[in-house]
């Protein structure tokens, strides 16, 4: 197993779909798959705001990358072209800085 391999990574999330039929039971149910994202994005917070260990922190966040492959599954769409779209629209963006912290978005006026 080449565990570099985006190919593998999906392939490994869509054998964990299959095998707790997730298509038959509601796992892939985008209002269900957006609630688990909040859920893993809390833990992720808690993991910084109480100082958790760094792998506590990348187990939570490998837990999100999970649900986002498992989303693209569930979705039918590329994720891996849809990440390298984003990244060219982002690397033509111009960045400010924002209350101090560094914004890298699509800045609209709102005057």
């Amino acid at each position: 197993m080449n565990h570099d391999s985006y190919t593998e990574m999906l392939a490994a999330v869509q054998a964990f779909h299959d095998k707790h039929r997730f298509s038959e039971t509601g796992g892939e149910e985008m209002t269900y798959r957006i609630a688990l994202m909040a859920e893993e994005l809390g833990e992720i917070s808690a993991c910084v705001t109480k100082g958790k260990s760094k792998a506590a922190l990348a187990e939570e966040v490998a837990d999100l990358m999970i649900l986002l492959l498992g989303t693209a599954i569930a979705q039918d769409f590329d994720l891996k072209q849809s990440f390298w779209d984003k990244m060219e629209k982002l690397g033509q963006r111009e960045s400010r800085m924002i209350n101090g912290r560094i914004r890298v978005s699509e800045f609209r006026n709102t005057d």
